[in-house]
């Protein structure tokens, strides 16, 4: 139901027969769409009914948002609701949601106790945010021709379409973060066989061959007091850092930003810095997509039909992406839609292994307990009480 539609889904035709065959228990219906990337006839191949009216179901799973209006009250759903950090433009659903005596569990809330996520499509925004980010070097300088990713039918026929990637020589790429999102970005490097170096080769020998380093937070942040980078201090003091990235962004030719960031910590590089002789970036794959934030040259979200744009750091504003003054940006914010048929397979094995045992166990889980912002007695769990005023402010 969600407009502009998302086509993907959180179980293929044949995940539905294994959750079914591994808890049989469990009965699987699935909503007629047009717009699914996997169409109503595969899941009736595998002799999964369909249904448009799905009130007689105890859970409801989708992708993204649910419009309020197909709300049905006193169910148990779930999907990325984009409502735990008080994000304003998801305040009605949330409203509804607590109305209509629904119990929300929000995917991107579903953690191990260490605080790792144990769902999402991180993995896929990598591989295709990497992927865009070839795309428009290879448009802004000529050196090659890629098809969208949205216009391949998989996984297969982009790794077919990357065998065309060449680069010049001395041709450097540098990634920061080490997530998921990371992991999916190294899947693509690692298929065009661009060797890695360390970050210390990166910025101290002189490289003639093209390659590319991974840096971790430790690589791009420093203590403003000089003194030794504790990781634990980071991640609870980011305000006492200032950013180290520069080194790197003299070096490299692209950026492909894989990193969580905090608003407390350091901005990685900032117009300042792109406006500077030295850094030598001219295209930025901003997977991660913080507007306005840590990566200068992102000014706004872009789409997957129109991936790219120009970032001029004299003037601070848009320009054409083949301007030569300017540094080329890719910012896409859903990356995985790119490629709905992998993303979806994916995160419904994801969903199978980490959560349904969780969800469909004998036991009490912590898991699932720990994602629940909503109960269906219409009110927020302990843990989301802090989203009272959000929901209550007009």
């Amino acid at each position: 139901g969600k407009n502009p539609p998302d086509k993907r889904v959180p179980l293929t035709p044949a995940q539905c027969k294994e959750v079914i065959k591994r808890f049989p228990e469990t009965e699987i219906f699935v909503q007629p769409s047009a717009i699914r990337a996997i169409p109503d006839s595969a899941y009736a191949a595998e002799g999964i009914p369909l249904r448009d009216d799905l009130s007689h179901c105890d859970i409801l799973m989708g992708v993204k948002e649910v419009p309020v209006e197909m709300l049905i009250p006193e169910k148990t759903y779930f999907f990325f609701s984009h409502t735990y950090k008080k994000q304003p433009y998801n305040r009605g659903l949330l409203q509804a949601i607590l109305g209509k005596k629904i119990s929300l569990i929000d995917y991107e809330l579903l953690t191990a106790k260490s605080g790792k996520r144990l769902i999402g499509f991180g993995r896929y925004a990598g591989i295709v945010g990497c992927y865009n980010g070839l795309l428009g070097l290879g448009k802004k300088f000529g050196l090659y021709t890629l098809k969208a990713a949205h216009e391949c039918e998989d996984r297969k026929e982009v790794e077919n379409e990357l065998k065309k990637v060449k680069f010049p020589n001395g041709f450097k790429l540098v990634i920061t973060g080490n997530g998921r999102v990371a992991g999916g970005a190294l899947e693509i490097l690692s298929s065009i066989q661009l060797p890695a170096v360390t970050p210390e080769e990166f910025v101290g020998k002189k490289i003639t061959k093209p390659v590319f380093t991974q840096l971790g937070v430790a690589h791009y942040n420093k203590k403003k007091d000089g003194s030794s980078f504790d990781n634990k201090e980071f991640y609870d003091h980011p305000e006492r850092f200032d950013s180290d990235f520069m080194r790197f962004a003299e070096m490299a030719d692209m950026y492909v930003s894989c990193h969580y960031w905090d608003e407390r910590a350091p901005y990685i590089f900032t117009r300042e810095d792109a406006a500077k002789g030295k850094f030598s970036i001219k295209m930025v794959a901003d997977i991660s997509c913080d507007i306005d934030g840590p990566v200068a040259s992102t000014l706004r979200p872009s789409t997957i039909e129109d991936p790219l744009y120009g970032y001029n750091p004299l003037s601070e504003k848009e320009t054409d992406f083949m301007d030569g003054d300017s540094i080329g940006v890719m910012a896409v914010d859903n990356l995985p839609c790119e490629l709905p048929k992998d993303a979806s397979e994916d995160f419904g094995q994801e969903l199978i292994d980490n959560i349904f045992p969780e969800l469909l166990g004998k036991s009490h889980s912590d898991v699932i307990e720990g994602a629940k912002e909503t109960t269906l007695g219409g009110e927020l769990t302990e843990k989301y009480s802090y989203l009272r005023e959000y929901v209550e402010s007009i």
